[in-house]
């Protein structure tokens, strides 16, 4: 596996602060740090909008159940790019996948889409861990036709689990070079983050970044 520079990795990282209990301290702790480890962006809940940093700002939509009325993500991701937000990583709806709606899972992430167009990059979290192989094709296929810029594996917050190399490179394999891949959730060390990189990520989303970067 090659290794990868801290500097190269850090410009993958979206560090992340997505507790419930987070205060605004926390996160201007976090922007500090992000500047300070070189990290592409920050990832922090909407209500925390906006934060000043130098860094780019993501957000989270529908976040974590993604069973939100279409309407209501899509007012959400809007309000977000209003207050600031460069990317926005929405929720599908996980049921509706499992059943194989996949027309319903595109309807839902193209809503997203339209009300944060492009420069806005929208990320699409499919909660890999709780779909089939044939789930996450399906998922990703629909986040490409709806108009995504990435596919990502998981919340961080489901009791199946996070990311797995077996769903970065299926996703990787689905979407080609036309989307990015977000490998997200149980990341904690050098060794996953490396790995997640090999199957195919392009970004990851960390929430303990000084200690993979620090190895």
């Amino acid at each position: 596996m090659t290794h990868i520079d801290n500097a190269d990795l850090a410009q993958m990282v979206d560090h992340t602060l997505l507790k419930p209990e987070a205060t605004r301290e926390d996160v201007a702790a976090l922007a500090r740090e992000a500047e300070e480890l070189g990290t592409y962006s920050i990832c922090v809940s909407p209500s925390m909008l906006p934060v000043e940093t130098t860094v780019k700002v993501a957000t989270v939509c529908g976040f974590p159940s993604g069973q939100h009325a279409s309407s209501i993500k899509a007012a959400e991701a809007k309000d977000s790019v209003a207050k600031g937000a460069d990317e926005v990583d929405m929720v599908i709806n996980v049921g509706q996948a499992r059943e194989g709606a996949f027309d319903e899972v595109e309807a839902d992430i193209r809503a997203v889409r339209d009300a944060a167009p492009s420069p806005t990059v929208l990320k699409v979290i499919i909660e890999s861990a709780a779909l089939s192989d044939e789930q996450i094709v399906g998922a990703c296929e629909a986040a490409e036709r709806a108009g995504a810029d990435f596919v990502k594996t998981s919340t961080g917050f489901h009791p199946a689990g996070g990311a797995s190399e077996h769903a970065v490179a299926l996703m990787r394999k689905t979407v080609g070079d036309r989307l990015g891949v977000k490998a997200s959730g149980g990341i904690r060390t050098r060794e996953a983050a490396e790995a997640m990189v090999a199957a195919g990520a392009s970004r990851l989303g960390l929430s303990g970044t000084r200690a993979v970067l620090e190895g």
